[in-house]
Formats: structure tokens, C-alpha cells, sequence
């Protein structure tokens, strides 16, 4: 094949890539395979997927049960519009999240992905007190959060580079500090005082993990506070489990962890364990019952074209079903236990400035000129892991996994050996090969 014809240089022609700037990057790798934890290129190398293809994949790649579950809905119906119909996936999804959603959730709103579950959340958040005839509208996000890329969950996320050209189209938002060990005070007195202004419609958060800002994690303890200070002012709370959610922190959901339940939690990433689209947004019976009326004004108008699809349905049921195994809950509890005493041993070295850990996401903060997104040493550390065969994508100077459940400790040796190796390369020290047979669990 002619290299100006290989799939690399017939993306560049064609295709413009989601966070990339296209000028300076580098051609894309083509992935013609996956299968399991392992992605195969084009060229026949092969890649760990540690960050599991953007934090959706939860079983690996090319699942033989998922692909027969969609394979046999998709011989019985592939959509149908979602206003004024219905069908069984649709139906007993939603039966089955509610099951196991954190209690007090009790109905389901269909959409795309996480943005556009981050949007239904704050439409009927902000709709309902305007259905209750109440007057709040201001909307309370932890500092430095990502929520997503459409404009309202812009406008609850970050003022960052990321959102600089679009800042006077967001809506105004009060942002308090995440509660940090060492912070938890002030971020509780932080929101006590905005709370205090009866004006508060809703607070929307990260639970335990914020993802895009660098993995940085806070306590369930001070979240449960936080929780009950929304409580106690009538303030409606959102919790944001796209990427949190279906195990990631070592629990179903991160909202697992504490006692007081949010009044809505959007999903969406491993719904459908990595398989296609979708997102959904839950809440509890009292926001629901504020949108029934015999009054059509006060209808949520919100849709997609593709909300319920039933073969996304069908891969969500599907990937459930695996993620509720005995196996699967072994898996997750082990590399959980794994990625807890290799943060141990990292702790203790030089270039090491944080190493954070909860359930199967790790996060390691490597020494750097200022901790940004834009750092430079993301690019060095990035192209070190892929020559080692491991897909590591930095958040600057942070380097995280957060792989599929089916990842086999080999693999994770490979992926911990070449954490060492980015250490040691920053160090200017020889770093182990992946390949060695050395184990660092051992």
C-alpha cells in the first residue's frame, strides 16, 4: 500500500480530532482491532488500552456477549422515535439502573453522552423551581470541574483555555474550592455562605473524583456535609457519575460511598460498557412530579433524535449484565488492590509530587514547571508510553489509569513498569523495559 494511501494519511485528509491541534499533532495511529485489554494497529503493533479508550470501556474491547446482545437487537429493531413510543430495552434499562442507582432515584431521561446528560440534569433542575413557582437560579460546581462541552455543562465547568472563547455566552455560576484534605473547611464555609442567600436552585459535582482536572480526589466525609448542607436549604444536588460511575472508585457508584443519596446523577461513558453513545439522567420522584401539569408550558422540552435507541439500550443491558458478575467484581476489587500498593511504592520516590487512588483509577502527579494541562512533559510522557505498547494519554504533568476490569495483572505490570520508566526518564536514570519479568506487586 502506497504509505499516501494508509488509513493514517486518509484520516488527515478527511478528519478533524476531538482536543487536537491539527497543524502540530502527529498522524493518528489506526486501530484495525481490539480485543480484550489490547488494541491492535494497522502496522500490527499492539497497545494496552490503560485508559480504556477515554474511561469507557469496562470489559474490553469487542465483547463477545455484548456484540451478540446488540447483533440480535439490532435483527429486531434498530430505533424508534422516543415521543409517544416505547420498546422493551428502553424499558427494562431503565428498571435495571433504577435498581441499582443510589437510592431515591426513580426515573430515567435517555440521551446521547455525558454533556448532553450534564444538560437534561440542569434544565430540570433550573425548570423545576420555575414549575414550583420558587425564584432560584443560581447554580453552585466545584472549582477546576469538568462537566462537559455543550454550553451548559460549559458553563458548570472550569473557566479554563478549554472554554476562554465561549465565557460571556455561559450562564454565571458560583464555584467553591474542592474540599481537599486540608481544604474541607473552607469549602464547607463556601458554600454554607451562598447557601444562606435562598437563591441557590442547585449544586452540581464530581463525586470523590474530579476527572479532567487531574484525577484530584476528596473524602466521602466532607461531601456528605456538603450534602446536608444542600439539604437543609432546599438546594436541588446533581451528582455527575459519567465517568465515576459502574465501579470505577471501587463501588457501583461514587455516590455508594455516602449516606445522603443526590436528587439526580447523570451517566453515561461505561453505560453501555464502552460499546456506542448513550447517556442518562435520573432523579428522584419530587422533580419528576414538578413537570406534571395539565399545563403543557410546564413539560420538560427536551429530546434527541436518537434518545431510548434500542441498540444502545441493548449493549447497556448487556454490559449490566457482565458488570454484575461475581467475576467482574473480582476483577475490579483486584486492580483496586494492585494499583493501591503500587501508589505505595511510588510515594516514596523522587519526581513524585502525588500519587491518588480510589477503587481502579490511579492517578500519579509527576514534578514539573507548574501543574497544567498544557504542560509540556504531557507530550514527552505520552510518546514514552506508546513506545512501550501503552496507551497512557497525560493530563499535563499527571499521568492516570484507569483500565478495563478484564486487564490481566501482566498487563498491569507493563503499564506500572512504564509509569517507573517515565519517572526514571524524567530523572535522567535507566528505566525498566516492559518487558521485564519483574513484577512490582511483588
Amino acid at each position: 500500500m502506497p504509505l499516501s494511501d494508509n488509513l493514517a494519511s486518509r484520516d488527515q485528509r478527511v478528519i478533524w480530532h476531538p482536543y487536537t491541534q491539527m497543524k502540530t499533532a502527529a498522524l493518528p495511529i489506526p486501530i484495525v482491532r481490539g480485543e480484550g485489554a489490547l488494541l491492535y494497529a494497522e502496522d500490527g503493533k499492539t497497545y494496552i488500552d490503560a485508559v480504556a479508550s477515554w474511561w469507557v470501556n469496562l470489559h474490553g474491547h469487542a465483547h463477545p456477549y455484548i456484540a451478540q446482545k446488540v447483533a440480535e437487537q439490532l435483527q429486531t429493531l434498530e430505533h424508534v422515535i422516543f415521543a409517544g413510543f416505547t420498546h422493551p430495552a428502553a424499558v427494562t434499562f431503565a428498571e435495571r439502573l433504577i435498581r441499582i442507582l443510589p437510592q431515591g432515584q426513580s426515573r430515567i431521561f435517555y440521551s446521547d453522552n455525558g454533556s448532553t446528560a450534564v444538560e437534561v440534569a440542569l434544565k430540570m433542575a433550573i425548570q423545576y423551581w420555575q414549575n414550583t413557582g420558587i425564584p432560584k437560579r443560581k447554580i453552585i460546581a466545584f472549582r477546576n470541574s469538568y462537566h462537559g462541552d455543550t454550553f451548559g455543562a460549559m458553563a458548570v465547568s472550569a473557566r479554563s483555555a478549554f472554554t476562554a472563547p465561549f465565557w460571556s455566552y455561559l450562564f454565571e455560576v458560583e464555584f467553591i474550592d474542592v474540599p481537599i484534605p486540608g481544604q474541607e473547611e473552607e469549602t464547607v464555609k463556601q458554600l454554607e455562605a451562598f447557601a444562606r442567600g435562598g437563591d441557590v436552585a442547585a449544586f452540581i459535582y464530581e463525586p470523590l473524583v474530579l476527572g479532567t482536572a487531574g484525577m484530584v480526589m476528596y473524602q466521602p466525609e466532607v461531601l456528605d456535609l456538603l450534602l446536608t448542607i444542600c439539604q437543609q436549604h432546599d438546594i436541588l444536588t446533581i451528582a455527575d457519575e459519567v465517568m465515576t460511575g459502574f465501579g470505577r472508585t471501587g463501588r457501583t457508584f461514587a455516590s455508594d460511598y455516602l449516606q445522603h443519596k443526590p436528587d439526580m446523577v447523570t451517566l453515561s461513558k461505561g453505560l453501555t460498557g464502552g460499546t456506542m453513545a448513550l447517556g442518562a439522567t435520573s432523579c428522584n420522584e419530587k422533580i419528576y412530579e414538578a413537570f406534571l401539569s395539565d399545563d403543557k408550558r410546564k413539560t420538560l422540552f427536551h429530546g434527541h433524535s436518537y434518545t431510548g435507541n434500542p441498540v444502545a439500550c441493548a449493549a447497556g443491558l448487556a454490559s449490566l449484565d457482565l458488570l454484575l458478575q461475581e467475576e467482574t467484581q473480582q476483577h475490579i476489587d483486584r486492580i483496586s488492590k494492585r494499583h493501591a500498593a503500587f501508589a505505595e511504592q511510588l510515594r516514596s520516590m523522587d519526581k513524585v509530587v502525588d500519587v491518588r487512588q480510589r477503587g481502579t483509577i490511579l492517578a500519579v502527579e509527576f514534578e514539573a514547571d507548574g501543574t497544567s494541562y498544557f504542560n509540556k512533559l504531557g507530550d514527552t510522557l505520552y510518546s514514552f508510553a506508546l513506545e512501550q505498547g501503552v496507551i497512557l494519554r497525560p493530563l499535563g504533568n499527571i499521568i492516570y489509569v484507569i483500565p478495563p476490569y478484564c486487564i490481566t495483572d501482566a498487563q498491569l505490570d507493563q503499564v506500572y513498569l512504564t509509569i517507573q520508566g517515565m519517572r526514571e526518564l524524567i530523572t535522567g536514570a535507566r528505566y525498566f523495559e516492559p518487558s521485564s519479568q519483574t513484577t512490582l506487586h511483588d
